[in-house]
């Protein structure tokens, strides 16, 4: 699991009182069949819509998504192992990055679900 580049500046930034961090209005989960590096960019899923997170409560150096996130009717056969988070739908800006607890092959035409997702910084 990694914070982006992107998001580590904007943590020093903000925590340093240089430049304050406006936070996401929404947080969104992009699939990958590989590590998706740093920036997010590397193994993209064919499967590109990104679904927004919703958050519980962070405490102990963590945070969980708070329900289930789900790709509906997935537009290849491939198998998905890694997720990005972005500040936007489209575009933006990569946040966060990291594995699936368990790779899964899907099917075009599948449901794919992620039931909880974690950032920790423990």
């Amino acid at each position: 699991m990694s914070i982006s580049n992107y998001a580590e500046l904007k943590i020093l930034e903000h925590t340093t009182g240089k430049t304050a961090w406006t936070i996401p209005t929404n947080v969104y989960v992009k699939l990958h069949t590989g590590d998706a590096g740093e920036e997010g960019t590397s193994n993209a899923a064919t499967e590109d819509t990104r679904k927004v997170a919703a958050w519980a409560t962070a405490s102990s150096g963590s945070i969980a998504t708070s329900a289930t996130l789900e790709w509906t009717n997935v537009a290849a056969t491939e198998t998905y192992s890694h997720w990005s988070l972005w500040d936007a739908l489209t575009s933006g800006n990569c946040l966060w990055t990291g594995a699936l607890s368990t790779s899964a092959a899907v099917t075009a035409g599948d449901t794919f679900q992620i039931t909880s997702l974690t950032l920790s910084l423990d």
